[in-house]
């Protein structure tokens, strides 16, 4: 369920082995099963962030049933320090969005997980 989205332009030397670390590091601090993460990393040319274009990134989050204020501050730590110990991108240089759309609003194996799951 959850979908991780990260643009940075940031070096990532081996995009594929980044994204694999990066599914199981999310995967460990959402606290779900790496089997319902999506990970998708988007290397970005050209990217701003305070008036420079210093290494940044954007970062949004959507998970179902786990996105609250206290996770989130709990969550915006471990993925900011994950990011800082990978790609050096300090934690002051981007934003994390976290996002639970509510299972009606969240589509698999053509129906949505408020079918699959129930309201």
């Amino acid at each position: 369920m959850p979908s991780l989205e990260l643009k940075t332009n940031a070096v990532i030397p081996d995009l594929k082995a980044f994204a694999l670390e990066f599914s199981k590091e999310s995967a460990r601090i959402l606290g779900k099963p790496e089997s319902y993460i999506t990970v998708s990393v988007t290397p970005v040319p050209i990217m701003t962030f305070a008036g420079t274009t210093d290494p940044a990134f954007t970062l949004f989050v959507i998970s179902l049933d786990n996105i609250n204020p206290e996770k989130n501050e709990q969550y915006s730590k471990e993925l900011a320090a994950f990011l800082k110990k990978t790609l050096s991108l300090s934690h002051d240089r981007g934003y994390i969005t976290f996002l639970d759309p509510g299972r009606a609003y969240l589509g698999y194996q053509s129906t949505t997980f408020a079918t699959i799951f129930g309201k």
